[in-house]
């Protein structure tokens, strides 16, 4: 058979589906068309006045509308979820993400924390702090880590410091007497100390245990904590004294400290943590010059030292710290009259300059209180620790500190404390103008400060006497006051 025969077959043998699909759509149009003549015919019947009443074809039924059934809250809520699904599930993702986060967040802050211990059941991991003692952050964490299961020695340089640390009468917190003034008396501390972590100790005999093995010693972490009291005024205020004094005990010493421990941290391959601010160093705002180029200092230091560390497995974590509730802390003075006598203890072209900005900026309630002022060339610096801003509980401090001594491979840098990681974002992303409005800064001539100079005056009369507040019925308070923007002082 040929092909054209093929083809002519083909069509033959659809001809009787073409005959049956034009036989069924034109019964189907005929259909139609006889309902439409029977729908007219009848309408036609129905409308004329000429026949009987009784011939004419009976009217169609009229379809009964029932009225749909209330629905309950939950057929509602169906029909809500169906029409606005893509809201549902932006819902649905916003809802269970924040709850698992708030879970695990209850679930690590609640679960049970406590170093590891020997084979004998005796204590075996040391954690040196290196802060001042008197400082109650340093305090509140070598009691903490003690009570969680930490051998916990704190850096003393001199005997006021060793007799602070004696005075919590805890077996196993200990002073650490390290002259960092001395290099060869300092190195010979690190290695006795390092003799005495690798010395296998004796634990003390119980009832179970008649023999119990020896143990030695593991170096979990060095803890460096600067104090986080700065300095603060105009950059016109600050003497050379000053700096050198706060970059000796802020950097100087931390890096020296650190330099010290870097042969028993590599033998242990133990930790590094260093705590610093990060509110002020994030925001860099204006008097806060000493605190912002050191904790940058800091940072760039802990940045590189963890490089150089990686290869021999020593994890340098740093944490900047937001604001805490410290229990026990007392307030320092009241701010007014700190930021009194910070501006008293400047030149009056100074006050004229800068005094408006300078108590516009301690008044902002993202500002940590802290004073520096100057009488008989002699500067004593005041930080309070109270904020506007309710600070975190030291419990977080305590958490964050303990993860990043356990953690397998802990971060490079935690956040805690209220505002540390807000303000970070802050000062990174936001325009230097929005930021100084949030720490209260406002545009300001050279002449506003006029009145601040003749209400001060040279001789600071009217600061003596006390009133039923404390403050002084004849001390000079600051008042906001006047046509453009000026400055006044009265008495209050």
């Amino acid at each position: 058979m040929s092909s054209d025969d093929q083809y002519f077959l083909d069509i033959l043998s659809g001809i009787p589906n073409d005959v049956k699909k034009y036989s069924l759509d034109l019964a189907d149009a005929i259909d139609r068309q006889f309902d439409l003549v029977s729908a007219a015919i009848r309408e036609s019947l129905q409308s004329a006045t000429w026949i009987p009443q009784s011939v004419k074809p009976p009217p169609p039924r009229s379809r009964r509308v029932v009225p749909p059934m209330p629905q309950g809250s939950l057929a509602r809520a169906q029909d809500w979820v169906l029409k606005h699904q893509a809201l549902t599930a932006a819902i649905i993702a916003f809802v269970g993400t924040g709850g698992f986060l708030i879970y695990r967040r209850r679930r690590l802050y609640s679960r049970k924390r406590r170093a590891r211990r020997a084979s004998n059941g005796a204590r075996k991991e040391v954690v040196v702090i290196a802060g001042s003692p008197s400082e109650p952050i340093t305090r509140s964490l070598a009691l903490d880590l003690e009570r969680r299961g930490f051998i916990v020695y704190i850096v003393v340089n001199t005997m006021e410091e060793e007799q602070l640390v004696r005075n919590e009468t805890r077996a196993d917190i200990h002073p650490l007497n390290l002259d960092i003034l001395d290099p060869l008396s300092a190195e010979s501390t690190i290695t006795r100390f390092t003799t005495h972590l690798q010395t296998p100790h004796q634990p003390i005999r119980t009832s179970n245990t008649h023999h119990p093995n020896p143990h030695t010693l593991s170096l979990t972490a060095l803890i460096l904590l600067p104090s986080p009291s700065y300095p603060t005024g105009p950059i016109e205020t600050l003497t050379p004294t000053t700096w050198s004094d706060t970059l000796n005990t802020r950097i100087l010493a931390t890096t020296t400290t650190t330099q010290l421990f870097l042969p028993p941290l590599r033998t242990f391959r133990s930790r590094l943590l260093l705590l610093t601010p990060s509110i002020i160093p994030s925001l860099s705002p204006p008097f806060h010059a000493i605190q912002s180029a050191t904790v940058a200092a800091l940072t760039a230091y802990a940045t590189t030292l963890a490089a150089e560390l990686a290869p021999a497995g020593v994890h340098v974590v740093q944490f900047k710290l937001g604001t805490f509730e410290v229990p026990g802390a007392g307030r320092a003075a009241s701010p007014d009259r700190a930021t009194r006598a910070d501006v008293l203890s400047w030149p009056a072209s100074v006050r004229a300059t800068y005094a408006k900005t300078y108590i516009a900026q301690s008044q902002s309630p993202i500002t940590p209180h802290t004073h520096t002022h100057n009488h008989n060339h002699h500067r004593h610096t005041h930080h309070n620790r109270g904020t506007a801003v309710k600070g975190a509980p030291l419990r977080a401090l305590h958490n964050a500190v303990f993860d990043a001594l356990t953690t397998p491979r802990p971060a490079k840098v935690w956040h805690v404390g209220t505002g540390s990681l807000v303000y970070d974002f802050v000062g990174r992303w936001v325009p230097r103008g929005i930021v100084g409005w949030m720490v209260g800064l406002r545009s300001s001539g050279m002449d506003v400060g006029r009145g601040v100079g003749e209400g001060f005056g040279e001789g600071n009369e009217g600061l003596g006497g006390e009133g039923e507040d404390g403050t002084g019925a004849g001390a000079l308070a600051l008042a906001l006051a006047g046509a453009e923007g000026s400055v006044g002082w009265e008495r209050v």
